[in-house]
């Protein structure tokens, strides 16, 4: 399994020269690689965000004691917890299938100069 920073990802660098009071130049910074740190930070703030929700309903249903409205309401939020987990999954595994099929890596997006 590939891992979602990968090496060439990690191996560009931001290059900032110092001109005086501030800071100019700044060579590594390309909108392609914005593009794509944003897709990447999506997936994973999201899949984390789903992840904690999970938890928190496993907790809520462990400490409600057995009410019915707040074993429900744990119910709930576990279910919407799932729900988010297999919709990151899915548009991860659509990323993945969109670079096999046409040859675009939403992950490490290129674009050509003119």
């Amino acid at each position: 399994m590939k891992n979602v920073l990968s090496d060439a990802w990690l191996a560009q660098k931001i290059e900032l020269t110092k001109v005086g009071d501030g800071f100019s130049g700044a060579t590594g910074l390309r909108v392609e690689n914005m593009v794509s740190a944003f897709v990447r930070l999506i997936l994973v703030i999201a899949g984390l965000a789903f992840f904690f929700i999970l938890v928190i309903g496993g907790i809520k249903w462990i400490l409600s004691g057995g009410d019915k409205a707040h074993t429900e309401g744990a119910r709930n939020q576990i279910t919407a917890a799932l729900v988010g987990l297999v919709i990151v999954f899915s548009a991860w595994a659509i990323i993945g299938l969109i670079k096999t099929f046409f040859g675009v890596d939403l992950l490490n997006i290129e674009i050509p100069s003119i």
